[in-house]
Parts: C-alpha cells; sequence; structure tokens
C-alpha cells in the first residue's frame, strides 16, 4: 500500500528573539526582522508522515507551505528529512491573512492537489497559537479530522464494517460527508487527563502535538540530492548553467503557486479576508523582584497556595 499524504508546515518567526521591532504598526508580525525557522510542531506532524512512508515505502509526502519565497527553505528541510516534493503557495495577495483566510487559501491548494489521502498538520503555530488552521481545511475540505494526535497506529485499506470492534459507523460517516472512502486509520490521541484511541476513515485531516515523537535529523544523501532544489523565482535570480541542472533534474523544482495558479474568491484572501484584528499589543517583561524560601512543611505549602491564589498568580 502506497499512501499520498500532505504535509501542511509553516515557516515561523522564531519567538524566543522577539525584539521591539516585532511587530508592525498595522498588528501584523514583522518576519523580516526575526530569525525564520520550522514551525516545531509541523516537525513532529513530518515525522508522522515519515513513519508510515517506513512501513509503506510507495508512500508519497508533500510539503505544502504558505508564505514568502523565503518560506522554500522549509520545503527543502522536509526534503532532506525524506519528503518527497513540495509546494508554496506565495503572492502579496497573501499577506496579512489570519487563520481563515490562510485555511481557505491552502484548502484551495489541496483542492488543485486533488489526489491525497491524509492531510497532517502540526497542531499549532508558535507565532499564534490558535491550533485552528487545521481543523478549517478540515472544514472547507468536507473531511473528518482527528487533533491532538501523537501517533498513527495503523492503516487500513478498504471500509471497515460498521459493526466492528471500535464500533466505528464508516459507512454512515462516508454518506453524511459525501465522502469517497479509500480506508480507516487508527490514531491515538494525548489529551490532558490522558489518551484517546480513535479511528476514522480517510481522506481526512489529522493535528499533531508537540508530545509525539521529534522529527528525525537530515539525511546526508538527501540533502546531497535535494540541496539545489529552488522555486521558479529562485532559479530565475539563477545563473544559465543552474537552469539547465533543473532541466536535467526536474526533481529539484519546487513548484510556486500564486493566488492565479489556484481557484480563489480574492475578497477571501489576505487582510481582505481576515476577520480577526489586533488592537493592541503589549511588550510584557518578567522580572524577579524577591524570593521566599519554605521548608516541607505543609502549613508553610499551604499559606503559599493562598498567597498565590490571593495576587492571581495562579487560579
Amino acid at each position: 500500500m502506497g499512501l499520498k499524504i500532505i504535509v501542511l508546515a509553516k515557516q515561523v518567526p522564531d519567538t524566543r528573539n522577539v525584539g521591539k521591532d516585532a511587530m508592525k504598526a498595522d498588528g501584523t508580525v514583522n518576519r523580516a526582522a526575526l530569525p525564520a525557522i520550522f514551525n516545531p510542531e509541523d516537525l513532529n506532524a513530518l515525522e508522522q508522515a515519515l513513519r508510515l512512508k517506513d512501513r509503506y515505502p510507495d508512500t508519497e509526502i508533500t510539503i505544502l507551505t504558505m508564505g514568502p519565497g523565503r518560506a522554500a527553505d522549509i520545503i527543502r528541510e522536509g526534503l532532506y528529512r525524506g519528503a518527497d516534493k513540495g509546494f508554496l503557495l506565495t503572492d502579496r495577495a497573501f499577506a496579512g491573512s489570519d487563520t481563515l483566510a490562510t485555511s481557505y487559501a491552502i484548502s484551495c491548494a489541496i483542492k488543485k492537489i486533488k489526489d491525497f489521502d491524509i492531510i497532517i498538520a502540526g497542531r499549532q503555530a508558535i507565532d499564534g497559537d490558535t491550533a485552528q488552521v487545521g481543523p478549517q481545511v478540515a472544514e472547507k475540505l468536507n473531511l473528518p479530522q482527528v487533533t491532538y494526535a501523537e501517533e498513527i497506529i495503523s492503516v487500513n485499506e478498504g471500509i471497515v464494517a460498521e459493526d466492528d470492534k471500535y464500533g466505528v459507523p464508516h459507512a454512515k460517516l462516508a454518506e453524511e460527508l459525501d465522502l469517497q472512502i479509500k480506508g480507516s486509520i487508527r490514531v491515538k490521541r494525548r489529551l490532558e487527563r490522558g489518551v484517546e484511541l480513535i479511528e476514522t476513515t480517510f481522506p481526512c485531516v489529522l493535528t499533531v502535538n508537540a508530545s509525539a515523537p521529534d522529527c528525525r535529523p537530515r539525511n546526508a544523501k538527501k540533502v546531497m540530492k535535494y540541496k539545489h532544489a529552488k522555486t521558479v523565482t529562485e532559479i530565475q535570480e539563477q545563473s544559465e548553467d543552474y537552469i539547465n541542472i533543473i532541466e536535467d533534474r526536474p526533481y529539484l523544482k519546487i513548484e510556486e503557486w500564486s493566488v492565479n495558479d489556484i481557484e480563489t474568491d480574492h475578497k477571501w484572501l489576505g487582510l481582505t479576508g481576515s476577520p480577526t484584528k489586533v488592537k493592541k499589543i503589549e511588550n510584557v517583561v518578567f522580572q524577579a523582584k524577591e524570593s521566599k524560601r519554605i521548608s516541607s512543611d505543609e502549613l508553610e505549602l499551604e499559606q503559599l497556595i493562598v498567597e498565590l491564589i490571593e495576587n492571581h498568580t495562579i487560579g
């Protein structure tokens, strides 16, 4: 069995290095002022896709990201770790998109890709912490979704009977969603008070927790194979010799799509299509003013808890 997996990834500003120039006057992130990294939980998602590829070698993994031209860096990073190809959504019309506009653009791109079995994304991005894009993509594509995934237990081809031991009404779900079912997938979810074992049909959308296994490191052979992978824009900035390299090795070409390459309604894109507006930004700096030592005495511990509740540190 070979699966078609789309991994949604985002290049995010490194929030560990936030300075005074991190935000623009309009309330959007000044990405040029911050180092850019692969969103951590999206790396967890990529690892889950790679583990499926380990089990089913014919699996194809596609990285899909939206951002400026430099976001091609994370597609290359995905290729170095085991992905097969990537698509970059980049256009000035996407600038300033909130989660609603972002999920709309991504869902339009996925509709153009068409052939997929599983969409995997990180639970949330560190520059927004909303955890909304994955579920919104699922809703826009009318797909079942499993959030807070920690491990993909198994994948089975074909529809599982409605009266199977897990009691999953696959046939009913397919009818409700008007969905062409390809199989079923069993996923372990990590929640605040324990774990759940969930089974659903695929195609589907999974969002992955940071508690999932870390992504494997770069593969040296893949780095050598894909180090010259470029988008069309990047190719145009190179020499004629470099263009010839791309023509000889087409797997080095990273697909680059603008709003004109995917079927979209422009009113749902960018700032125009983003109902979320940032009204105020505060720079909060935590400073240690005093310290307090307590023993393991229960009375002292109880007094500390009362004090923390009274000053709203906890509770």
